[in-house]
């Protein structure tokens, strides 16, 4: 008996954006905009992931705006935080305040981003050369002489073969591209895991906040409207030690942290409803090879403080786009434009980092070994007793150390 051959199908592009994240989306979109044939990947049939994040800051929102985009954008369902507050036991403390940012956008809107990732594909679409393919994951990459020449992917139908003057790498901090390439990975290590789950809302309920912090927890709640998503921090491989206690622990110690949250944490049935992020922070030596180049968190996988990989990994996008739409237009790309790109955005880049990790050891960690009455840290004292000191952090967190602006 002749079995049927595997299917395998050919097309071409000047760019293959592997990964329909943040990063890739947006990159697809603007070369698109700028006249490249560009072809998204995105190994899933739909973005309705629960570990998006969710926090569109005022430098993304700043990007709608100069790309005409905004008033459309600001029609989907969102919320809006002018300001940073958390919750340290009985003590409410203000980190941030957006409202002095030089920006169209004075706050951070809260969106899930599976609706961001669908409203700019739905503009993308509206440009004739711009191409998405869900459902396509890439397995590995076409290379010839040492140059990487396209990508191999699977879906439903065979085998896709995509071949194409760039690959750009932009699927995430598990990135297959990287792996594939052999680009070196520089691991600065996380003491963090986090707890993702969902608890319903009452009409009663405070109002969003940063983070809730008592005794040796830390939690983000943030709002979905009907529900609450929840981002519990605990420390690196202790989601094991937690399921060895059992639910009903679990519940009397997300209670301690929320304690509004009484009378419903029941809706935690199992523990399938409590998802593990394990939380990482690295990024590579060198994001680019002959044909490829890495960006996002492909290139710098962020720990979730402070929200910002997403828009980190959109200003990324940005500036490739700036950089590289004319030399990808014009068949006219060499290495040494790649090797801007990384020039670009890595100090911004490791300078969040640093942050992050300083965030992990003089925050979190503390937190932590907390076992009575949590102090509130020195820094955030001084934040509370003079306001103007948190335009210092908003800036940090809503705009970045080098936003980006379209060309």
């Amino acid at each position: 008996m002749n079995s049927a051959l595997p299917s395998v199908e050919s097309v071409s592009a000047t760019c293959c954006i592997v990964g329909g994240g943040p990063a890739g989306i947006m990159l697809g979109f603007l070369l698109a905009r700028a006249g490249v044939d560009v072809l998204v990947l995105e190994k899933h049939r739909d973005f309705f992931r629960d570990f998006r994040g969710d926090t569109i800051h005022p430098s993304t929102l700043e990007l709608m705006h100069e790309l005409g985009l905004l008033e459309e954008f600001l029609r989907e369902p969102h919320q809006e935080m002018r300001e940073v507050t958390a919750h340290f036991g009985d003590k409410t403390i203000h980190i941030a305040d957006f409202t002095h940012l030089p920006t169209k956008c004075k706050f951070i809107a809260f969106m899930p981003q599976w609706d961001f990732l669908n409203f700019i594909a739905r503009q993308a679409r509206k440009l004739p050369h711009f191409k998405l393919r869900m459902g396509a994951e890439v397995s590995e990459l076409l290379i010839q002489d040492e140059r990487v020449t396209g990508v191999k992917a699977n879906t439903s139908e065979g085998t896709l073969e995509v071949r194409c003057q760039l690959v750009v790498g932009a699927d995430g901090r598990s990135s297959t591209v990287r792996q594939c390439a052999g680009l070196e990975v520089n691991d600065l290590g996380a003491p963090i895991d986090v707890l993702w789950f969902r608890i319903a809302k009452r009409p009663d309920d405070p109002p969003q906040a940063f983070g809730f912090v008592s005794a040796g927890q830390f939690m983000v709640l943030i709002d979905r409207a009907d529900y609450w998503q929840c981002a519990y921090v605990i420390p690196k491989g202790a989601f094991d030690r937690k399921r060895e206690a059992g639910l009903g622990a679990f519940h009397e110690e997300i209670v301690r942290c929320v304690p509004f949250f009484a009378g419903r944490i029941e809706q935690i049935k199992n523990w399938d409803e409590v998802k593990l992020l394990a939380v990482k922070v690295d990024h590579l030596r060198q994001w680019y090879r002959e044909g490829l180049l890495c960006i996002g968190d492909s290139a710098h996988a962020m720990s979730p403080v402070g929200g910002v990989g997403i828009n980190l990994a959109i200003q990324d996008a940005v500036a490739t786009a700036n950089l590289l739409g004319a030399k990808l237009r014009e068949n006219t790309l060499e290495l040494a434009d790649l090797k801007k790109v990384q020039a670009r955005r890595k100090r911004p880049a490791l300078l969040t980092q640093k942050v992050q990790i300083f965030m992990h050891k003089h925050l979190l960690e503390r937190i932590f070994e907390s076992t009575g009455v949590i102090a509130t840290p020195a820094p955030m004292v001084l934040l509370e007793k003079f306001p103007r000191l948190r335009r210092l952090p908003a800036r940090m967190v809503g705009m970045g150390f080098k936003p980006e602006h379209v060309r």
